[in-house]
């Protein structure tokens, strides 16, 4: 399947606007798990909105598109790889993974892979950060994208984690909406708002947020 060009037509329409969005989630939520002096990895980076806004002491983003290399700021490490095999970093070698809407798009078994080689980057009690569609809340439109071919819940997920190594530190079954093209509110004194307002969340959000920490 060509991401490049899937991705090209899905995101770069809405460009600016996931940009803004990103800024404002980094600054007003995301910083405040991530200490600044962090190595922070961003698996599945994209078109590094969260990467590029995190303030970390060195950030590391991996994505299998080539295109990931025009979107990451300078002071961004890119490699281009799969998410289960990442070559060029070490052993316990990042304090932070932060992985956005990734694991509906590839199997059960690269799932399983990829938190396991999530394990094998981490320092000790580093955190693993994963914002997820959950179908539990968002099956409705869960396969309106065509390159999404596992269904992901998140008690499922959080079994997956805790097999492999992980201790769960918080489970947002609802978070956020379940996508920017969809209940997103498009205007960004909005975002800040809801972001605040933890009752919206309730009725809105269509996204679980899982922060583990690796044993």
């Amino acid at each position: 399947m060509d991401v490049t060009q899937i991705y090209a037509r899905r995101f770069t329409p809405d460009l600016k606007f996931r940009r803004n969005l990103w800024r404002i989630l980094c600054t007003d939520f995301f910083q405040k798990l991530i200490p600044e002096e962090s190595r922070v990895l961003e698996i599945a980076a994209g078109y590094c909105e969260f990467i590029n806004h995190i303030r970390a002491g060195q950030k590391f983003a991996v994505d299998i598109n080539p295109e990931t290399r025009n979107h990451a700021n300078a002071d961004v490490n890119v490699f281009i790889s799969p998410s289960d095999n990442i070559e060029g970093l070490a052993d316990a070698s990042v304090d932070i993974v932060f992985v956005s809407n990734f694991f509906e798009h590839i199997t059960r078994e690269a799932i399983l892979a990829t938190i396991r080689e999530v394990k094998r980057l981490l320092v000790p009690g580093g955190k693993f950060i994963i914002l997820q569609p959950n179908i539990r809340y968002c099956a409705g439109d869960y396969w309106m994208f065509f390159d999404h071919i596992t269904a992901v819940d998140d008690r499922a997920l959080v079994e997956a984690l805790e097999i492999n190594g992980f201790r769960i530190i918080k489970n947002i079954p609802r978070f956020l909406p379940y996508t920017s093209q969809s209940r997103f509110p498009k205007f960004l004194w909005l975002v800040k708002l809801y972001l605040k307002l933890r009752f919206a969340w309730l009725i809105f959000g269509q996204q679980a947020l899982i922060i583990c920490s690796k044993e």
